[in-house]
């Protein structure tokens, strides 16, 4: 699907502000409250996200965080694609995006991006999304590295993109790795000094 570029910069703008405003709830630090499993904040990495959610022994809660973060970015992808236009959905990926990784409600301080990332994908063009959730388990299952999975998905986004015909999402998903990117940035600092830990260890 190509954009047409004839969606009013207003209308654009408000499904931005929506959509940040889903993407800036924190599924995580909300389940791990209501299933009293202590504060989020203070474990682990102190991240809202799934991975530190699993932290706290809680697989359920982990699990429902992970659906949650990715369900809340292709909510806000596809009410704006059915009431705007392709513009629209492009504009709230990233809205929901940042709101996810810089929560106005939480100081600005809020998750890595990574299930964001793959629920607008899977909302913006499912063959690509489904292509990097698969990149995701693949990385992770050989490498055995969580973050390294998670790099490789989002970047992996940029060549399955024009594979499956949405040339058109480029740009967004650079952006959107980029963000990523910076949100793993120590991460990355781990993966380069060989300290990052390894799944199960």
């Amino acid at each position: 699907m190509i954009p047409s570029f004839d969606t009013p910069l207003p209308i654009i703008a408000l499904w931005a502000v929506i959509a940040y405003g889903l993407g800036s709830i924190p599924f995580g630090l909300l389940l791990t409250r209501a299933m009293n499993l202590g504060n989020l904040r203070e474990i682990g990495s102190g991240n809202i996200g799934a991975t530190n959610v699993l932290r706290t022994g809680n697989k359920a809660a982990a699990a429902a965080t992970l659906l949650l973060d990715g369900l809340k970015g292709a909510v806000a992808v596809l009410a704006a694609r059915w009431f705007a236009g392709e513009e629209a959905a492009q504009a709230a990926a990233l809205a929901a995006m940042l709101g996810h990784c810089y929560p106005v409600w939480l100081m600005f301080k809020g998750g890595k991006g990574v299930a964001t990332f793959l629920g607008v994908w899977l909302a913006l063009a499912w063959p690509v999304g489904l292509a990097c959730c698969a990149t995701w388990a693949i990385a992770a299952l050989v490498t055995r590295v969580s973050s390294l999975g998670a790099l490789a998905a989002v970047a992996s986004a940029l060549v399955w993109a024009p594979v499956f015909g949405r040339s058109d999402t480029l740009a967004l998903g650079a952006i959107l790795a980029a963000l990523v990117y910076w949100r793993h940035h120590e991460n990355i600092s781990r993966l380069r000094s060989g300290t990052e830990p390894r799944i199960g260890g």
